[in-house]
């Protein structure tokens, strides 16, 4: 029997219920409660996109003729909204007036920067100028080697805006990793930084940058922001390098207007390519019904540039509803440093991973009596399973009246399987629901539907954020290899989880490419880890790895730890 933990106030409307209505009324259907209308979203795909698209208003130049290639299986990778021409960064600067849209504050510097949307507006214009001014174009590639700060989000809206593809990699990446990334989609310009300030320590950028534009020869130009004002901007040693300053002012007296390259709906945006519209659709999904946000909200999530939850964070804006941006340590000087900034600029959601709040359950913090956190009524988590322990962690020591969204899905869809629901009951231990028009399943390996039994998730139907192809994959062999190779035409994301029958709730238990099978008992890591972190100071590291005999096929399961 789950334990219940949280239900939603009488007599509050989400938008989720405005948007049941819509439905309701348009196409006379009985749609009585969240489940009803989730049946209806993965039973009527075509269908609810379109009138998603609509509801939210998404901003397009050329309308769509069709909603989904529907004659096409999943594995042959349908295209979504044909002939539709859009861009995502026009979407997002859809406001242009004095509120704000992005608050940021880092460790090296605790005041809190506000920009508001005329503001981003402009630094997107001269952002975008500049790059155009170096001969960037439809498909070229920009890559970021920076912390999560304004000039990354104003770099990736000026590259969309010009119909470029947008990278990143933040600064704790070492070279091989940032040469690994980059090297593949053949950047023409780099912005990187000086140096950054985490756990109190300054942390040289430029040495590695140097190294990096030495292995990337298709680099025409780097740019150097002085993220840390008083530390060494001697760019001598760099080729081909400038400072931002200088490249601003480029173009000169030219005062070039901010456009938008009008794309098509599949074009690519991200790396791994996921296209213009689908992540904006699926992204704006998330947030106006499952986060239901509303005028009045702000959005935190603890999380680094190369982190998808970054590119999820910043689509918000699309909706009016202001980003706050940090980085650094979450914990200098103390454990109560981003719950302090909740209070000061009135986080209303506030995202992190279970890893942070693990943290913070281990060393007795206690927002709750710490803070008033007044506007905070949702917390987020993801990144790994989210232990039934730390729920009950949330609820007594952070906050009893909140809703606490434990979400799943991955880089791979730039978006969400399943997640926060603020029609549902939160039940310890348990992500609330399957997202609307995302038709997952737990399944056996012999492709049986499974409840109450732990399997592999999957997703039997397409969705608009599923990418639109690998980099250098040309006939799709390492996308198909990826999600498709295990259930045929069927997405296997490679993660374990269980649905509870009586709730629907989902309990993910880790990642099934690295289950257990001892004696035929399959079980995720993850249950091992979470026993592991119950442990306060005396293990420092774990690994739990299965180990095969060649001669009988017999696992046996081996947990390394690294004790203090």
């Amino acid at each position: 029997m789950s334990h219940k933990l949280w239900s939603p106030p009488s007599g509050i409307r989400t938008n989720i219920d405005d948007f049941r209505d819509i439905i309701v009324n348009k196409y006379q259907v009985q749609l009585e409660t969240y489940w009803d209308l989730y049946e209806w979203s993965i039973n009527n795909i075509p269908k609810f996109w379109e009138e998603f698209w609509f509801y939210i208003n998404i901003k397009h130049s050329v309308p769509f003729e069709q909603v989904l290639e529907e004659n096409k299986k999943m594995n042959e990778i349908p295209r979504w909204f044909l002939g539709a021409k859009l861009n995502y960064a026009e979407n997002l600067l859809r406001f242009n007036d004095n509120r704000i849209a992005v608050y940021a504050s880092s460790e090296a510097n605790t005041s809190i920067k506000q920009i508001t949307f005329a503001e981003l507006h402009e630094s997107v214009r001269r952002y975008r100028a500049a790059l155009q001014y170096v001969g960037v174009k439809v498909g070229d590639r920009v890559a970021v080697y920076l912390p999560n700060c304004p000039e990354a989000l104003i770099i990736c809206l000026a590259t969309a805006s010009l119909g470029a593809i947008f990278s990143a990699a933040s600064p704790d990446f070492g070279v091989p990793g940032v040469t690994e990334r980059f090297s593949q989609i053949e950047p023409k310009v780099i912005f990187g930084c000086n140096a950054v300030i985490y756990n109190q320590k300054t942390h040289d950028s430029l040495t590695k940058l140097k190294e990096c534009v030495f292995a990337l020869p298709t680099l025409q130009h780097v740019v150097v922001i002085p993220y840390i004002s008083d530390y060494s901007m001697d760019l001598s040693t760099i080729p081909n390098s400038v400072t931002i300053e200088q490249f601003l002012s480029m173009p000169g007296e030219i005062i070039a207007p901010l456009e938008f390259e009008q794309v098509p709906f599949n074009h690519p945006l991200f790396i791994i390519i996921h296209g213009h519209g689908g992540t904006l659709l699926n992204h704006l999904k998330e947030h106006r019904l499952h986060s239901n946000m509303k005028d009045g909200d702000i959005l935190f999530y603890f999380t680094a540039v190369s982190w998808m939850m970054w590119n999820w964070l910043i689509s918000s804006i699309a909706l009016g509803t202001p980003i706050v941006l940090y980085d650094g340590s979450p914990i200098i000087p103390d454990y109560y440093r981003l719950w302090d900034l909740a209070d000061k600029i009135g986080i209303t959601i506030f995202g992190c991973s279970a890893r942070y709040l693990t943290a913070l359950e281990e060393h007795h913090i206690t927002p709750q009596t710490h803070n008033k956190l007044e506007k905070l009524h949702t917390i987020l988590s993801t990144g790994s399973p989210l232990h039934s322990r730390i729920f009950d962690y949330v609820y007594t020591n952070i906050k009893t009246d909140i809703l606490l969204g434990s979400i799943t899905g991955g880089t791979d869809i730039i978006s969400c399987f399943a997640g926060v629901n603020p029609t549902l009951n939160v039940h310890r231990g348990e992500i609330q629901s399957p997202h609307l028009a995302m038709a997952i399943e737990c399944w056996s390996e012999e492709g049986k539907k499974l409840e109450g039994d732990s399997g592999e998730l999957v997703c039997v139907k397409p969705f608009p954020s599923m990418p639109v192809c690998f980099w250098n994959d040309p006939n799709g062999e390492k996308y198909h290899r990826a999600y498709f190779d295990k259930f045929s035409s069927i997405w296997n994301h490679s993660d374990f989880c269980l649905i509870n029958p009586v709730t629907r709730g989902i309990v993910m238990l880790g990642r099934s490419d690295g289950t257990l099978n001892p004696n035929g008992i399959r079980f995720g890591s993850a249950e091992i880890y979470s026993i592991v972190d119950q442990f306060n100071g005396e293990i420092l590291d774990s690994l739990c790895v299965a180990q095969r005999n060649p001669s009988t096929g017999d696992e046996r399961v081996i947990l390394f730890l690294k004790v203090s």
